[in-house]
């Protein structure tokens, strides 16, 4: 799959790039990278309307000056393979506080800090470089005892699902819609020599009658609204679900979304613009 790349430089930057990222995920953007003057956004070429890239944001408007912002903005093509290469160029360890290490094949063992998660993501999401992905990472070294049937939706690399059996889940269901992501998955977990971790490819449609003590969801706002009901089917009474994915701007939003499923709150996080919540169905 080919990735469109927009490149945004704003003057000021504060506070539109917050506000542009919040737009741009709307439309069907999936990652973001902060840069000095702007952001980068980036999504599959299918899901972006390519004769109007910026739809639905406030760069659309002819008012930008008046309200005290100037703009500019230029887009690439990112071909498959190059976004492989991207991944691996950019790729340094990642460490979730003293917590765990996350890193690639080609890193020297020595970068290790607790426990070590080896990745090699190729065209995957989830190598703890997003803030998503490390608020994720750090909250299930929270949960104690920890959950012995768990479900990861939107696995990417599968660390989320490697850590939860490192961390004592006896049985691990890592679920992701992209193809890529079912194979890097079952690579990586071999990288860590784990057994308890099935991977499934399709949405929660291949959930079948299955129950879980612990769902894992790192997706964007809109799937997790529309999961969410699934999830709370899917969860034993007083089950944890971790969520992430989603700006700070979404928390109260998604908060009365997910009480009226039976959710309660328990603890929510943020790093830079993004946030994570953890609930327990009640």
């Amino acid at each position: 799959m080919d990735y469109f790349e927009l490149i945004i430089d704003l003057v000021p930057r504060d506070p539109w790039a917050e506000i542009l990222v919040a737009q741009l995920a709307e439309v069907g953007y999936e990652s973001f990278v902060d840069t000095e003057n702007g952001i980068i956004a980036y999504a599959p070429v299918s899901d972006v309307n390519l004769d109007n890239p910026i739809e639905n944001t406030f760069l659309e408007t002819e008012d930008l000056t008046e309200a005290g912002c100037k703009a500019s903005w230029k887009h690439n093509i990112i071909p498959k393979q190059n976004w492989n290469e991207l991944w691996e160029k950019d790729f340094h360890p990642v460490h979730v506080d003293n917590l765990v290490t996350i890193y690639a094949p080609f890193h020297d063992s020595s970068c290790i800090v607790g426990m070590g998660v080896e990745i090699l993501p190729k065209m995957s999401f989830g190598t703890g470089h997003h803030q998503t992905t490390y608020l994720m990472s750090k909250a299930l070294f929270s949960i104690e005892p920890f959950p012995k049937n768990v479900l990861d939706m939107g696995t990417g690399t599968g660390v989320l699902a490697i850590i939860s059996e490192k961390l004592g889940a006896d049985r691990i269901l890592a679920v992701d819609i992209e193809p890529w992501s079912v194979e890097n998955t079952i690579e990586n977990a071999e990288r860590n020599l784990c057994e308890k971790i099935e991977v499934r490819c399709g949405d929660a449609d291949v959930l079948n009658d299955e129950v879980f003590d612990l769902i894992l969801a790192n997706i964007n706002k809109n799937v997790l609204k529309a999961h969410i009901p699934t999830y709370a089917d899917k969860l034993v009474q007083g089950g944890i679900l971790l969520i992430s994915g989603f700006f700070n701007t979404d928390i109260e939003e998604l908060q009365l979304f997910a009480q009226n499923h039976n959710f309660k709150i328990i603890a929510t996080a943020s790093q830079d613009t993004w946030a994570s919540l953890k609930m327990i169905k009640y």
